[in-house]
Parts: C-alpha cells; structure tokens; sequence
C-alpha cells in the first residue's frame, strides 16, 4: 500500500477545519449515503459496528433538537444543512450473526456482561464518529462534531424505547470560512508520546 496524495492528506487531516458555520448549500440523501458507505469499512471490534447515525435536516426535526443543545451551538446547529447524531446501539450483539458469524458465541458474551457491552459500544461507536469525519472530508464535506448537548433529553427526545444512545453529534455541510480563527496549536510528538 502506498502514501495517498499530499493534497489528501492536507483535505483529511492538516489544513481540515472545525467549522461552525456553513454555505447556502444542501447535501443530497445520495451524498449522506456515500459517507456512510466509505465509514462502514473501518475497523470496530468484532466487526460489530455498533454506531448508528440519525440524519437531521432543517425542519421540525431540527427544531426538535435545537433545545437538547448548549446556547452556545444552537445557532451553529441552525446554520449546518445537515446534523448527524453519531449513536450507539446498546444492543450491538443482536447483529452478531451477521456480521461476525464465525464466532456466533460473541452475542452471548456482551448480552450476558452490561458493563463489556457499554465499554465496546461507546469505544467502537467512538471510533466510528471519527471515521464518518474522515469520510466525510475525502468526499468533499466539511465537519462540525461536538458534544455540547444534553445526551438525556437527546435521548429521550430521539431514541426513547430504543436501544440506541447518543454519542456526540457532528453538523455537515459546506463550511463558512469567513469566520474560521486561526488554526489552534496541537501538541508536539514528544508532549504526547513515547516509544519504548
């Protein structure tokens, strides 16, 4: 396998942005399935892919969402096309046949263990959000992922007698980057890590 582009790797990760603000511009039903469609095949654990993602487009169901956010991202969610909850469905394992059949006994292993199961949904379904991000930058799309939002009252409100959990909730769109701040600095390879 080769290094992909260096325009890719500029478009994906070290000139990508955190926008919070977005383009008159709509997103297709077609271009939300095209992310998921590139995101689905990245790794979880046991392939149990235990994320599940709720598009909401302006409207009442926006409206709905507007009063389980901070003040602080209302106006960011108003502005953004689309808002894709990144959730996780507790009750991952019941696809267990499908997607890991070798190991049928996997099921029973997170059924039987709440705490095993908490753990591998809210880690994978974690993973997963990253790599809709990633997705969604390489076909073009700019992000906004945050957690300023009440996951109860998200929960109550979207998923109530659901197995199915928020994790954080990522807007999508075209971004504005007439308001962007400069680019914040991240840590140096020997503030974060070790070899050893």
């Amino acid at each position: 396998m080769n290094p992909i582009a260096s325009e890719s790797l500029k478009q994906l990760f070290t000139e990508a942005r955190t926008y919070s603000s977005w383009l008159p511009k709509e997103i297709s039903d077609q271009n939300l399935r095209d992310i998921y469609e590139l995101m689905k095949w990245c790794p979880t654990s046991a392939n149990l892919s235990p994320a599940r993602i709720v598009f909401i487009r302006n409207g009442v169901q926006k409206d709905k969402l507007l009063p389980c956010l901070s003040p602080a991202n209302v106006d960011k969610v108003k502005s953004a096309p689309v808002t894709a909850i990144i959730a996780q469905d507790e009750k991952f394992y019941d696809q267990t046949e499908k997607l890991f059949p070798h190991a049928p006994t996997y099921r029973e292993m997170f059924a039987s263990n709440q705490a095993l199961a908490e753990t591998t949904a809210f880690r994978n379904s974690s993973l997963q959000g990253a790599y809709f991000i990633l997705a969604a930058r390489a076909l073009g799309f700019s992000c906004g992922a945050m957690s300023g939002f009440d996951n109860n009252k998200l929960d109550e409100t979207f998923f109530a007698e659901t197995s199915w959990r928020s994790n954080f909730i990522c807007n999508i769109g075209y971004g504005n980057t007439d308001n962007l701040f400069p680019r914040l600095p991240r840590l140096d390879f020997e503030e974060a890590c070790r070899i050893i």
